[in-house]
């Protein structure tokens, strides 16, 4: 289908135009929205579950300047999520997760935890904590453990 004939489907689909530049997307849109057409789309049952999930979850969206827009009364055609935000630290993996440091001649495994860590079979608020405990010299606990952001390993 050419540039042409995808924008005159997509304002048929959507009601609205193709943002330039971005047919492959425009083009699973419509094909997501002719197969929920023919199929009957997500259950209610399964809408509703997400939602539920959804309200439970940590994460929150922020949509910026959108905001704005919606408490002046002024209505949005198209909303952007600009990032994520969740309550945990981006570094740490999911609780329940077992951080393991080789250290000359032992192995340092370390749970973690909803909220801090379990080392030893003694909980600790922070990595930094541990690897003083281990070490018995300060030690910013992240790099230690090799979970900085840009490569960052410990010893």
């Amino acid at each position: 289908m050419g540039p042409q004939a995808l924008q005159k489907l997509y304002r048929e689909t959507f009601n609205s135009d193709l943002a330039a530049g971005n047919s492959e997307q425009a083009r699973r849109q419509i094909a997501g929205r002719l197969q929920a057409a023919t199929e009957g789309g997500l259950p209610e049952s399964a809408r509703q579950h997400a939602l539920g999930i959804a309200r439970d979850s940590k994460l929150r969206l922020r949509i910026g300047a959108n905001v704005e827009r919606r408490a002046k009364g002024l209505e949005l055609k198209h909303t952007v999520t600009t990032r994520l935000v969740s309550d945990c630290d981006s570094r740490l993996p999911m609780p329940g997760s077992v951080l393991i440091k080789k250290l000359k001649d032992r192995t340092v495994m370390v749970k973690v935890l909803a909220s801090g860590f379990e080392y030893d079979g003694r909980r600790y608020q922070s990595l930094s904590a541990i690897a003083a405990e281990v070490t018995g010299t300060k030690w910013n606990g992240f790099v230690f453990f090799g979970l900085g952001k840009e490569g960052v390993h410990g010893r």
